[in-house]
């Protein structure tokens, strides 16, 4: 159950993070509203998720799966530049998280 909890906190996080870019700056009711509302949801998410998965393993999932996947939707939706070096460390922090859970199923 804690897995799903993780990704309900990644799939809010995301939510938020987009709706941030959306707010203008905070000056937008309805997103900024959604920011609040995303973010809450997403740390409330990821504090049920701690309870079965270590702290380390849970942050870095949840920030670096975040991270990754709004960087991607940069590029697609909102039409970021995109270059050999972001696409190669967009792969490192995949690279990384997929460390980090290996590394702790083994201890």
């Amino acid at each position: 159950m804690s897995i799903l909890y993780l990704v309900a906190a990644i799939l809010c996080e995301i939510c938020g993070t987009m709706a941030l870019k959306l707010s203008d700056g905070l000056t937008r009711a309805g997103p900024s509203g959604v920011v609040l509302v995303a973010y809450l949801a997403s740390f409330a998410a990821l504090a049920l998720a701690l309870r079965g998965i270590e702290l380390s393993i849970a942050y870095a999932v949840w920030s670096g799966v975040g991270t990754a996947i709004v960087a991607l939707i940069g590029i697609v939706w909102f039409g970021e530049g995109v270059g050999v070096g972001k696409l190669l460390s967009l792969a490192l922090i995949v690279l990384g998280v997929v460390g980090l859970h290996l590394s702790g199923r083994a201890a």
